[in-house]
């Protein structure tokens, strides 16, 4: 029987070439804090959120870039077994981007990719009963997890398989298609589309951090030295969001409550 934390968003990770310059964006866009981790094999700061860790920072590693990724933010899935879903994501057609890795004292991840070629990551923490999702609607905290790819039905079956995710609304959005939002225990996590032609890149991932107000926070962007790439604009339920790009180049969005 799979726990509850199984497939929660849990923590968000942001590889990037300047994580000095991505600590200042970061705390005076969102208002973020850092801490050093210490014990790792390379540089680490954790980003906290009103003292509350809830992902991290760091150097791109040599083999990232040398795959040719930009920056990139990546998000970690609670998982109960990190060898039982890397195999069951092979099986599924997906694929191995980092083999299951100890952490000592931490726990357990995988870095991943689903059948259409988005990456996500997967962790097994040492502690689980201290391991806390950190998708919420608080301001400061990721909120929503959106998977933009080539086919959401195929998508969304693999992660459902993976992660014991559920369908929820369908919404049509007319010539957009459909976005079918997905959740768990009856809690909305994210959405899933098939991408536009005009739409570059691969499948990929996108996540929304909740903000007080996304208005002014679209105007703080540019003002650090982002790029508003679409929005601001009213979603159905009233929320306003932008996609947004840090200036290293690593893709992020904002959301604001109505």
């Amino acid at each position: 029987m799979q726990s509850k934390k199984h497939g929660r968003f849990i923590w968000y990770d942001l590889m990037t070439d300047d994580p000095k310059a991505a600590r200042d964006f970061y705390g005076q866009l969102i208002g973020w804090g850092t801490q050093e981790y210490e014990g790792g094999d390379q540089p680490y700061a954790m980003w906290t959120n009103e003292g509350t860790p809830l992902g991290g920072v760091m150097e791109m590693p040599e083999e990232v870039c040398a795959a040719g990724a930009p920056p990139h933010w990546m998000a970690y899935v609670s998982v109960d077994d990190i060898e039982e879903t890397v195999l069951k994501v092979k099986e599924a057609g997906g694929s191995v981007l980092h083999e299951a890795t100890e952490v000592p004292g931490a726990g357990a991840f995988a870095v991943l990719a689903d059948p259409q070629g988005a990456a996500f990551a997967v962790y097994r923490s040492a502690n689980p009963e201290n391991q806390d999702s950190t998708t919420d609607t608080e301001v400061g905290t990721f909120s929503w997890n959106e998977l933009a790819t080539s086919d959401y039905k195929g998508g969304f079956s693999f992660y459902s398989d993976l992660f014991g995710w559920e369908p929820q609304e369908a919404m049509d959005m007319g010539p957009g298609g459909i976005y079918q939002i997905y959740g768990q225990g009856g809690t909305p996590l994210g959405g899933m589309f098939n991408m536009p032609e005009e739409m570059p890149g691969p499948p990929m991932w996108l996540y929304y951090v909740s903000v007080g107000d996304v208005n002014s926070s679209v105007a703080k962007v540019t003002e650090l030295g982002g790029q508003v790439l679409n929005g601001p604009m009213e979603v159905p339920g009233g929320d306003l969001i932008a996609q947004c790009v840090d200036p290293q180049g690593a893709l992020f969005a904002l959301r604001s409550k109505s």
